[in-house]
């Protein structure tokens, strides 16, 4: 027991000094100015090549699923006069959708994942070209009221654009 308390007296100066280094440091580390820059990641998403490819997989599901989902909708409008086999047909078309949308999941999924990575690849790529450490959704900044103006020079959108490789 004696030897843990004077490892612990030991060692309080030490976490003493360390802390006062790292008070002492901080202020310094925040001196430079962080350049903030801003893109429009949705016109980012929506240029690249695959989003064509995303859009009429969705398209397509939206097109077989809405008659399934109308027909739920049907069944659910018919309340407690619904009949077991409405009942029964509705799980049915569940699973169905269920499966279906999932096939069509499964196909977005990597065409989704190459479209991100490449835009925020070319964020990245252009963020660091120019200096910027700090780069946010435009729309979001917008939307969420965090930032009510930015000058025109932080618009990051069309260089970004043209570093979007596919």
């Amino acid at each position: 027991m004696a030897a843990m308390k004077m490892n612990a007296k030991a060692l309080a100066p030490l976490a003493i000094v360390a802390a006062f280094g790292l008070g002492t440091l901080a202020p310094h580390a925040q001196t430079a100015p962080q350049k903030i820059g801003f893109v429009d990641v949705q016109k980012l998403l929506s240029s690249h090549p695959n989003d064509k490819d995303i859009q009429a997989i969705q398209q397509k599901a939206n097109t077989e699923l809405a008659p399934l989902d109308k027909q739920i909708k049907d069944i659910d409008a018919k309340g407690a006069s619904a009949t077991a086999a409405d009942k029964q047909n509705r799980d049915a078309l569940i699973k169905t959708i269920q499966a279906k949308a999932k096939t069509y999941d499964d196909q977005m999924k990597p065409k989704v994942a190459a479209v991100e990575k490449a835009v925020d690849t070319a964020v990245n790529s252009v963020a660091k070209a120019n200096g910027f450490s700090i780069v946010m959704d435009r729309n979001v900044a917008a939307s969420s009221g965090l930032v009510i103006y930015a000058d025109p020079s932080t618009e990051l959108t069309d260089s970004a654009l043209k570093a979007l490789k596919p």
